[in-house]
This record gives structure tokens, sequence and C-alpha cells, in this order.
């Protein structure tokens, strides 16, 4: 840690004393069509994290600029984004014409990149979506906000609580980042989402593919990276304020945020705060257990200078969320709560407690913490790139109904990640990135339930990326090895005799010993390869071969209890070995005036895969070694999945106001078992994979202002689901699910002042509007049913109903220069 800090010291020494040459980018920004001024254009360095918008006579003027070579990003709504590299040592004058457009696949992205680079060029498969898009979408957390898009799904418990999952694959496969700080939070466990405030999510990037290349373990699957919201421009003070009621339950949330810029010196601050009573359906009423209360902050401050920036962040995250079992009194089907530690006799939980805000006994309580720093040095040609943080992890699961202070899982996960790369200067055209990256990892247990020993890690992985471009011709190749220290301890558990409660203990005499001392490293080696072939402006072709690489998880490593809010006592293996996998992508893009779309296909070969599996006893029922909790075991096996995104969006000329978008997903998992060992047919496909499905939306946007509105939208969409029959269905794991289909609508505009100045923006949305009771092949809610054979034909519980959304969004704007 002393020598990461050393090191930003003397970089920022160099940075400020080695560059005394500063410039100013200047230009104007104008229409193709008419050649009038453009008002309001955001011009944009990524690498810089700088920029200004152009001012009512179309100009825009950036100071404290190096003289080095930087990608521009120019954008406007309904205009077609500029990307263009300019070297400030020779050009520092630019004007931009935009054109009108309604797709946009230029979009810069800066998610693990050597540098900025446009999603059309890089052949890595990404997707990204922005706040505008995350605001006309009705979402409870920041994963359901991309949730829909082609290849991404989330495992859910109750509508706060969802995970990643890309092209199958979830968990620890798949690594969340906020502003390329990897966030990180006993990702292996079900029960709780991601510990990230939605609405300070302004754009989010997603990979869909292996990246262990620039990340390391953890990123088998891909990379969901959460980016917060841009420095306004210099001599700006700006902010908004949110409001958002959502009907089925009762969800009402409030967000301010406030952001300034003053000759370089930035700052911002947000705090938000959203609670919602239980959910409900037709099925099932409300589901008890589901409701939950989540307060959340950050704030930065930092400098943008010729020399680069620096940018220290703060974040706190602080949720209260019930936790479902799905407890069901046998006759009349109401949901019943645990009352006493031997839970022999259960309670039915009343009408005003389904009802209620108020959290109750049994429940968890996650808060995070983080401070990290970000910063970029301009040397001479090359740059230096260094991103430190620490994070603390704090969950504690209250399962004990008569000592309600009492956590019974208490798990406090320290994290210091550290992420160098340097830039080299460009050479015959060549980018050329090193760096190093990882993290330090310490766990602690502090309750009176264990699922997982104290453990701690080190991660080390050091790689080399090259970038080249030859006229229409992208390439890029990379090379990684990562090298995971993993330990965890001896744990003694004895009762405490004051509290009846289990404890850790130093006296082994008589005592419990559920985990055993495990010591081991492992290592692999992970890189890719690929291209981009532009034929036109309008037409390319992607390819892209990557090998991942991950370390088994602490879960699957050394688990061995009950772990709480899942209905699931756990058992680990610790003689896994790293999952490796050999993915292959290839992708087609097009677009005209009247029509754009993509086909991308992809194929991922996965040694050492490893999943969990339901025990049965010897009599074939389920083995129960703690009642009430289901007994499962990790296995790994060698598997495949397949398959590919399809997606088109007709927008005909001349109605360009008016978009028809269709996407289609398919996955297929197979199981091929270990060492050509032949796999029965109830095991044959992995658990958790998502069935087919399509998403279509009819969309207008009227760009044309009417009385005091402006930017109208109207939407109606379709979601199909095809029954997952594709199901591991050995030892009773998974079920089929069968398929339905949801729609959502909704309308939009910003309201407007005499003046034309925008007074908020109106969204009401609704999701499910014809109320269809499904469950989702990936609820984990699907599988809580204490009785599965009763008269109603059904089991387990079904998401949520019918939601109409109200969001109003009121900008605010203090100053400006």
């Amino acid at each position: 840690m002393k020598k990461i800090l050393h090191l930003l010291i003397a970089a920022f020494l160099l940075s400020c004393t080695g560059f005394a040459a500063k410039t100013t980018l200047t230009g104007k920004i104008t229409d193709k069509n008419t050649g009038e001024a453009l008002f309001g254009v955001d011009v944009y360095i990524p690498d810089l994290k700088t920029g200004a918008a152009s001012g009512v006579d179309g100009t825009y003027k950036i100071e404290n600029l190096p003289p080095s070579k930087v990608s521009v990003r120019v954008s406007f709504i309904g205009y077609k984004t500029i990307v263009q590299t300019i070297d400030l040592a020779v050009v520092t004058q630019m004007d931009f014409v935009l054109e009108e457009s309604h797709i946009d696949i230029n979009e810069v992205v800066v998610t693990g990149m050597s540098k900025s680079t446009e999603i059309k060029r890089d052949p890595v498969a990404i997707i990204a979506i922005d706040r505008k898009e995350m605001d006309q979408n009705v979402s409870t957390n920041v994963i359901d906000a991309i949730a829909k898009l082609p290849g991404i799904n989330a495992v859910s418990t109750g509508p706060n609580v969802s995970k990643p999952f890309i092209r199958g694959l979830g968990y620890n496969r798949v690594l969340t980042m906020y502003d390329g700080v990897r966030q990180e939070g006993q990702q292996w466990g079900d029960e709780h989402g991601i510990e990230v405030d939605e609405n300070s999510v302004e754009r989010i990037e997603i990979i869909k593919g292996p990246a262990s290349l620039m990340y390391g373990s953890d990123a088998l699957a891909g990379v969901v990276n959460l980016l917060p919201p841009l420095p306004v421009p210099e001599g700006t003070i700006k902010g908004s304020v949110l409001g958002n009621y959502q009907s089925n339950n009762g969800l009402y949330e409030g967000s301010a945020n406030l952001a300034g810029n003053i000759k370089g010196f930035i700052w911002g601050a947000r705090g938000s705060h959203k609670e919602a009573t239980n959910y409900q359906n037709k099925y099932d009423g409300r589901v008890y257990g589901t409701g939950f209360k989540e307060t959340d902050a950050n704030a930065y401050l930092g400098l943008n200078r010729q020399w680069g920036y620096s940018h220290l962040n703060f974040s706190l995250f602080d949720a209260l969320q019930d936790i479902p079992d799905g407890s069901r009194d046998s006759v009349t089907r109401k949901f019943t709560k645990q009352i006493s530690e031997a839970d022999t006799v259960r309670q039915i939980v009343s009408n005003s407690e389904l009802n209620s805000y108020k959290i109750p006994v049994l429940h968890q309580h996650v808060q995070h913490y983080k401070i990290y720093s970000t910063n970029n040095f301009i040397l001479g040609k090359s740059k230096i790139a260094l991103t430190v943080g620490y994070q603390e992890n704090i969950r504690r699961e209250f399962s004990h109904p008569l000592a309600p202070d009492v956590a019974g899982l208490y798990l406090d996960l320290k994290t210091v990640t550290y992420d160098l790369k340097y830039y080299l200067p460009e050479w015959k055209g060549v980018e050329t990135t090193v760096g190093v990256n990882g993290m330090y990892q310490v766990n602690k247990n502090n309750g009176t339930e264990f699922i997982i020993p104290d453990y701690v890690l080190f991660d080390l992985g050091p790689f080399a990326h090259l970038k080249k471009s030859f006229k229409k011709l992208d390439v890029s190749a990379g090379i990684r090895y990562d090298q995971r220290s993993f330990s965890n301890s001896d744990m003694y558990v004895t009762t405490n005799p004051s509290t009846g409660f289990d404890m850790q203990s130093t006296d082994i005499a008589g005592a419990a010993h559920p985990f055993t001392a495990y010591t081991h490293t492992f290592s692999g080696v992970s890189g890719s390869a690929g291209a981009t072939y532009n034929f036109s402006e309008n037409f390319l072709i992607k390819a892209n071969i990557a090998r991942g690489f991950r370390a088994p998880n602490i879960s699957e490593i050394s688990a061995n209890g009950v772990h709480p809010g899942t209905n699931i006592y756990q058992l680990g293996n610790s003689d896994f070995q790293p999952e490796f996998s050999l993915q292959e992508d290839i992708g087609i893009f097009f677009s005209s005036q009247h029509i754009s779309g993509s086909i991308e296909l992809f194929n991922n070969d996965i040694q050492n895969y490893i999943y969990n599996q339901k025990v049965l006893n010897k009599h074939g029922g389920d083995s129960i070694i703690v009642p009430g909790n289901q007994t499962f075991q990790f296995q790994s096996a060698h598997a495949q999945l397949y398959g590919g995104e399809f997606s088109i969006d007709i927008h005909p000329h001349p109605l360009d106001w008016l978009h028809f978008e269709n996407s289609l997903s398919i996955i297929y998992a197979i199981n091929k078992g270990v060492n050509g060992t032949p796999v029965p047919d109830s095991a044959k496909y992995l658990p958790f994979i998502p069935p087919v499905h399509t998403n279509s939306e009819l969309r207008a946007d009227m760009h044309k202002k009417w009385k005091c509105f402006s930017s109208i939208y109207v939407k109606l969409g379709m979601q199909w689901y095809a029954a997952q029959d594709r199901a591991y269905l050995a030892y009773n794991t998974e079920t089929k699910t069968p398929g339905y289909t949801l729609f959502d609508a909704g309308f939009g505009a910003d309201i407007n002042s005499k003046a034309g100045k925008k007074i908020c923006s109106l969204h009401i949305l609704g999701n499910n509007i014809t109320d269809v009771a499904y469950q989702s092949h990936l609820s984990r809610l699907k599988y809580f049913e204490e009785y599965p054979n009763n008269a109603s034909g059904r089991s387990g519980i079904y998401n949520m109903g019918r939601n109409i959304s109200v969001k109003l969004i009121v900008p605010l704007d203090f100053k400006k220069s």
C-alpha cells in the first residue's frame, strides 16, 4: 500500500513539474443541413475527464489541455455523435458539423480499454445504455435497469435484490465495477444485490465475454461498469432533484445532487433514499419479506489540469432488506413468520404487516463504504493511470426472533484495490498499454452463524495490451498472468453460555470444527486477440477469441453451514481447480437510413465449471442437515455455452420519429461431465440459464415542441420468454419453467417555461401492464415453497404484478459563466 501511495505522489510531482506547457481547444458547432449554430452540444475528452458545452453562438472552449493526442467526443440529442482524434500540439481550433440521426453506434467506451475508443471499432462485444434510457424505464435497482438488454439477465430475490448475468454466467464470473473500481461485497451470495445507488449512475457499459485480460479473475463472463456523471462544464454549478413513486409495492424514492467546476476544481455530492413495502401479484397477494429501505450518499472532489486529473471519491450504501422464506400455512396458503428460535410453530402474517413499511425482526442489514482515488497523468506522449481504493462491506442477517439485536450471519469484508496502467508513446501507429492490478482482501465472521471461514486473499495480475488501426481494420491483442494467494483459518465453535448461541472459540476441547485451515495459490494465463473491419461507415464485422481465468470463490471452496435467506445448507469443495474458458465471438453490424441491426454469435468452452447441486439422501429424498434447509454442494465439470443475440431497429424515412426495436437472445448451456463420463439426461443442461426470449418496443420520439412540452415520447413494449425445458433437473436441483409474455408502456416529456427553459422532466411508465402472474426462471423465489403439492396446483412465489411508476426530475442550474 505504501509503495502505491509513493508512486502516486511521485507521478503527481513529476506531472506538475514536467508540464509547464498547456493549450486550449476552441471551435464552433453547426447543423449540417441548416448551417445554424447549435447550443448546448457536449464536447468531451474522456481520457482527461474534461469538456465544455457550446454557447448560444455555437462556440466552445476547453482550457488547460496538454499538447498531446486525445480523443474528442461531440454529442447532441438527435444528432450523430462524432469521435475524432486530435493532436493538441498541432491543432487548437476545430469546428464540428453535426448531422441529424436517430441511431448512434459511435459511442465512446472507456471500460478497461487501453484508451477511450469507439464501440464500433473495438473487437470485443460491448453494449451501453445512458441515463436517458434508464429514466425512461421502470427499475428498482441498478441491475434491473440493464436486464432487458440483449444477452443480459438478472438473478433476483425480490425487487431490490438482483445480480447481473451475462450470456448465462453470473455471480463471481461477472465483475461489477463503479467508475472503474471493482465492487467487492460477498458476490457469491444469492440474497443481496449490488451496493450502488442507481441514481448515481449516468451510464452503464457492459463487456460481453471474457475480460480477464484487463481485470483478472472474476471477469470470466464479462464486466458491468457503472459510470457516474461526467464533471459539469467549467464555470457552472448544476444538479437535479428526482422523485419517484411505484404503485405495486408503494415504493417512494428521492434523490438530489449538485456538482460544480470552477477553473478546473471539480466537486459534487448526491444523497438518495428509497423504501417500499412488500410487492404483490394476483396469485400470492403481498409477498411477505420483500420490503426494503435504502439510504445512499456519495461525494467527490478533484482537479482537472493540463497534466491530467486527480479525483477523490467517497460513497456509502446502507440497506435494510426483509428476508423472504416463502413459508405458508398449509390450509389457507397465507404467509407465516418465525416467532421462536426452535421454529416449531409459526404465526400467520397479518394484513397490516403485509402492507407495512416497517422492517421486521428478521432482516438483513448491508452497509458498504468506499473511498477511492482516480488519477491520470500526462507525461509527454505517454500517460500513467492509477486507481487506488478502499472499501468495507458489512453484512448482517438478523435471524433470532427473540434476540432482535443479535446478528446471526455477520461478515465484515475489507478490500484494497489497485490498478496501475502505463500508456506508452504511440509507435508506428501501435498503442501499447502495460499494467498491473489486483486486490488485497480480509474477511471476518462476527456473528452466531457461520457459512464461510475467515480468510485472506491477495491478487496480482500484470498484463500487456496492443492496438493498431490500418485504415478500415482495427486489431488488438493482449496477454495476462494472474496469481491469487488464498488462505482461510481453522475455526472452532462452541455455545455461548450467556446467550445460548454459537460463537467462535480458541478453546478446542469439545468444540465443533466446521472449518479447517486451507492455503492455496491459484494462477493462470489469459489473453485475447481480435479484429474489426469497417467495410463502410454503415457496415462492419467484429471477431474476437479470448481465454478467461477465474479462481474459485470462498463459498465454492470452504462453505459449510446454513446460508441465511436462501433456505440452503451449503457445502464447498476444497479440491476445485480454477475455471478456464475459451470463447469465440463474431458480430455483424449494419445501419442505413431506414434500418439498423446486428447479429452477434458466441461459443464458450469452460474447463472446471463450478455449479451448485442439491444433495439427496440414501433414500432419494432431500438431504437435510439442518431442518428447514435443503443441502447443496458445489460440483465441477466441463461445460459449453453457445448462442447469440440478434437485433433490428426499423426507423422508416421520413418517419424518423418512429422506431420499432426488436431483439432476440438465445443461450444453450451443456454439461459435458467429467473426463468424458456420460451425463444422464436430467443433468445435461447447466443450472440458472435464461430461456430464449425477445424484447420488442414500438416508440415515437417527437422532436418538435408542442406548447410547453418538448422531447415527447410514447412507447409500447413486449417481452416474450419461452418455456425453459433445458433445466438442471438432476437431484431436484431445478424445475422447468413455463413461458410467458409481458407488456410495458410509457410516455414522458420535458416541461418548459415560456422562455424555453426546462422546468422538469416527467415520466409515467408501466411494467407488466396486463398483470400477468409469472415466474422467471432466474428468480430464486420460485423455489421458496414449503408445500409444493398443494391444492392450488402452484408452488413457489411469483414475480411482481402490474407496476406503475411516476417519475419527476427537476434540473438545477445555479450559476453559469
